[in-house]
């Protein structure tokens, strides 16, 4: 099937990127999978050349039809005479016996193609499937387009060759691998259907950013498999069309190889070479040409490009024969564990010796640390076990439920649940799966409330599981109602109900939540809420991110004391990864992440988001938090452009899920990214929607989320001077009634800027020295500080005063890591530096650019310095061009006569 038009529209404003310098290659051959956009890409990069396209399209029947691509060139252009004739001689020789293949057929054929090809207008050829262009029009096209060198072609095909530089169009063609779109890509592509964010991510898992097959999974009403190999679930039909047509690329031997990787958790190349022997090397590399698996994974497993190929291949065999290969892959299998799931799977459904197999691997899974084997050992430990054993069937269920929960595995966490509520149990049995199944909602609870009821229903009045329940629904009222005060009463109301049956767990649980609520809320009893929790004994069973050591470490961030808070935090980083609670590893790692922000260690804050943010894509988790986190932490250290990506990530996340608290967040980041990137009017909107909805949800501590200092920088850069002063002013008044004395810096920066628009410009300095002199501990809001002093200096006519700013500010800048504000500090201290200041009248250096002139002047290349003062490439050359400038000099050789080069 081609790629059809019924999609293209919708792709082509989210095609894939190719690489710049292809479209200055006067020769390209595209390859990708079906469905994989090569049309729309070839289209594109066409257009782009500027001149009219000519597009031959070839059929699978025409590939065994001799020159039927010549004909259709030689028809597309019967303007010309010359094409006239190609088409009589075309007629003629398909007349003649052995045409075209005799000798003087074939170089009339050539001769008449060059005649076509250099008298045709200005124009770009494309061969879009050229996978089925004919031999014989693909020999003479070659010769032909040999003696028009100047002619663009682009050819699309299917099938991955690297060696395109033997390509019939042209032996300097450049080969490119169509590349699969990207997550955010796909989401534009699917907005139309209004699916929420971890729909978009498993879409995009299991199409592997070929857009028809996204698409085509959109358009499905029935759900998709939950993974390679855990289902025979068959993928919707135009799904299982198109990723059919891309299996049928490949030889039966090739799909019987993959159909192994796909009942295997995690196929490896020793693994799948023992069971194909020999050819094993000779099958992969096809199945690799036809983009359908990647095996550059540095662990040596084999992953599927789109993961509906491995779905698609286990639906293809009955059930019989699945059991027969899973047989085989036990034999071949070294990994005990992964043997005794081969062996599960290979067993029939009803026998009980296997659901006992299951559950002890299910436990050596998880003792090693891996949860997604875990939860799928433990489901089908439950799955298997007879019904009429309920007690045992309970128990494997349970503990299946909880696996799942751990992982954000929803479907699996539903399936276990529904054995459980569907049996005949205790109270406490099915109240434990249904909250579990509530926590494993994560931060998406659509569809809480039926849950609640369900479990409400279940706990038939006990105080003890009624109390669970109401943690639960107090985190539901926060968090999708956005009303903290009701939930501070419910988390009350379990407090009182735990104590009174002396359940210590569910008490400090109910505790944390209720002091979490009381700090939004600037409630003066927080702190002690949150010290009667802290008081109480640990217990195992409350997950790592809702014990009150986390939530004290949260105050110590809230408080700008993030040395206290990351001491805190690194142990409880080691309980949750042990335990196998990807939530709770992912908002430690958040956590841990902002600490080190605070403190100045970029490079930690941003690998602590970067594995925050790669687990919660790997899960079912909601992408809000972390997104909230990586907008925060890429756009002080890393890159603004994918901060403000993760921003706006973060708030389609949170409103698609209803999701208050990190719409908030979200919106934050992104009004402070758009704020600093210099586009106040889009930073005042998103701004003032988070005032509006902190408002809504009564939040009066500002120290939770700080973003009245950028509202009203906002409000100043914008001249709403009388605006900026109220919010100040009230906020200010209700920081010290609360004490959160940690705010009052930022407030009083963002007031000296107040003072500088209504031109007081001594007391503006004034203002920012002092609060320059209280943020020694916060290196990077010290840097903005002095980056504001820098600027009202420089309005204040005191250009000695802003150099020595801006000098400070681009020190601890470039010390720190934080590398956007480093250029912006860079910039500012530019357009300072252009008057001499040594006693010799010769421009002073900055200590960032004497250490980079000197070695510069060693002979060390830009790249070179960058590594050595962790700093990017641009920011070298825009420090050497400024040294340039200062010193006068045009050349690194009139550098290294001027500045001591550095020692080795």
């Amino acid at each position: 099937m081609p790629e059809s038009a019924m999609w293209m529209n919708a792709f082509h404003e989210v095609g894939p990127l190719l690489p710049e310098d292809v479209h200055h290659t006067r020769r390209v051959v595209l390859f990708g999978p079906p469905g994989s956009g090569k049309t729309t890409a070839a289209g594109a990069l066409g257009r782009r050349l500027g001149l009219p396209v000519l597009r031959l399209a070839p059929r699978p029947q025409d590939a065994r039809v001799p020159c039927a691509g010549l004909l259709e060139l030689a028809l597309a252009l019967q303007a010309l005479p010359v094409a006239r004739e190609l088409t009589a001689e075309l007629d003629e020789a398909a007349g003649r016996p052995g045409s075209p293949d005799d000798a003087g057929s074939a170089l009339r054929l050539r001769r008449q193609t060059a005649a076509v090809l250099r008298e045709a207008p200005p124009m770009t050829l494309v061969v879009d499937n050229a996978q089925w262009l004919d031999p014989a029009s693909a020999a003479v096209l070659g010769w032909a387009l040999r003696l028009t060198p100047d002619l663009p072609v682009i050819a699309a095909e299917r099938t991955w060759r690297p060696e395109a530089a033997g390509h019939w169009c042209g032996e300097d063609a450049y080969a490119v691998r169509v590349p699969p779109l990207t997550n955010s890509q796909v989401a534009t592509l699917l907005s139309p259907y209004r699916l929420v964010p971890r729909e978009v991510t498993r879409i995009h898992t299991h199409s592997g950013g070929n857009p028809a097959l996204a698409l085509a999974l959109a358009d499905a009403s029935c759900p998709l498999p939950d993974r390679d190999g855990d289902s025979g679930r068959a993928l919707p039909p135009t799904a299982s069309r198109l990723v059919g047509e891309w299996l049928d690329e490949v030889p039966a031997q090739v799909r019987e190889l993959l159909t192994f990787a796909a009942l295997d958790d995690r196929p490896d190349l020793d693994l799948l070479g023992r069971l194909a022997g020999p050819a094993a090397e000779a099958l992969f590399a096809q199945a690799e040409a036809a983009g359908l698996v990647d095996l550059g994974q540095p662990d040596g497993t084999v992953r599927f490009t789109a993961s509906a190929i491995g779905a698609e291949l286990v639906a293809r065999q009955p059930g019989h024969a699945r059991r027969l290969l899973h047989a085989r892959l036990a034999e071949a299998g070294r990994d005990s564990v992964r043997r005794d799931r081969h062996t599960v799977l290979a067993a029939d459904a009803d026998d009980p010796r296997s659901a006992r197999r299951a559950a002890r691997a299910a436990v050596r899974a998880r003792q090693r640390g891996d949860h997604v084997l875990a939860a799928e050992l433990s489901l089908l430990a439950a799955q298997r076990t007879p019904h009429e054993d309920g007690e045992l069937l309970t128990e494997r269920a349970l503990t299946a439920v909880r696996d799942a929960a751990h992982y954000g595995d929803l479907a699996r966490g539903r399936a276990a649940a529904r054995l459980i509520v569907g049996h005949d149990t205790t109270p406490d049995q099915r109240v434990d799966a249904l909250v579990a199944l509530i926590d494993a909602s994560g931060q998406h609870l659509q569809g809480a409330d039926e849950l609640f009821a369900a479990a409400l229903h279940a706990a038939a009045g006990r105080r003890d599981l009624t109390a669970r329940i109401l943690i639960r629904q107090s985190i539901w009222a926060n968090v999708n109602e956005g009303d903290p005060q009701r939930g501070c009463d419910l988390a009350g109301r379990a407090t009182d109900l735990a104590e009174a049956v002396g359940d210590t767990a569910t008490t400090v649980m109910a505790l944390t939540m209720r002091a979490r609520l009381q700090r939004v809320l600037g409630h003066p009893d927080a702190e002690t809420t949150l010290d009667r929790a802290l008081s109480l004994p640990p217990a195992a069973s409350v997950p790592v991110n809702g014990t009150p050591q986390h939530l004290a470490a949260r105050h110590a961030l809230f408080d700008d004391r993030p040395e206290e808070a990351r001491t805190a935090l690194l142990p409880l980083l080691v309980e949750a990864e042990r335990t196998g609670d990807a939530e709770a590893t992912v908002d430690i790692l958040r956590s841990l992440a902002e600490a080190e922000l605070r403190a100045g260690r970029c490079a930690r804050a941003l690998d602590h988001a970067h594995r925050a943010q790669a687990l919660t894509d790997g899960t079912s988790l909601s992408p809000a938090p972390a997104c909230y986190t990586s907008a925060l932490v890429e756009g002080t250290a890393g890159r603004t452009d994918l901060a403000l990506a993760h921003a706006r990530r973060g708030v389609d996340a949170s409103r698609q899920e209803d999701n208050r608290v990190f719409l908030s967040r979200n919106l934050f980041a992104l009004g402070h990214l758009l704020l600093v990137t210099g586009r106040p009017k889009e930073a005042l909107e998103a701004l003032e929607e988070v005032r509006d909805l902190e408002e809504l949800q009564q939040v009066r501590d500002p120290s939770v989320l700080r973003w009245h200092p950028e509202l009203a920088e906002t409000l100043v850069v914008l001249g709403h001077l009388d605006r900026a002063q109220s919010l100040l002013d009230d906020t200010r008044r209700t920081a010290t009634d609360l004490g959160r004395d940690a705010v009052l810096p930022a407030l009083e920066r963002t007031q000296a800027l107040l003072d500088a628009a209504r031109g007081d410009f001594g007391t503006a300095a004034r203002r920012l020295n002092d609060a320059a002199d209280r943020l020694h501990h916060l290196p990077l809001e010290r840097g903005r500080t002095l980056l504001a002093l820098s600027h009202t200096e420089r309005r204040g006519r005191r250009r000695a005063g802003a150099r020595t700013a801006a000098r400070s500010a681009t020190d601890l800048f470039t010390t720190h890591q934080a590398h956007p504000w480093a250029q912006t500090a860079i910039h500012t201290l530019g357009r300072l530096e252009d008057a001499p200041t040594d006693d010799d009248a010769r421009p002073r250096l900055t200590s960032a650019e004497r250490r980079c002139a000197e070695l510069a002047a060693a002979g060390a290349s830009n790249r070179d310095i960058a590594t050595t003062l962790t700093v990017s490439v641009k920011t070298v050359e825009a420090t050497l061009t400024r040294v340039y400038r200062k010193l006068g000099l045009h050349s690194r050789f009139q550098l290294a006569h001027t500045v001591t080069p550095a020692r080795e």
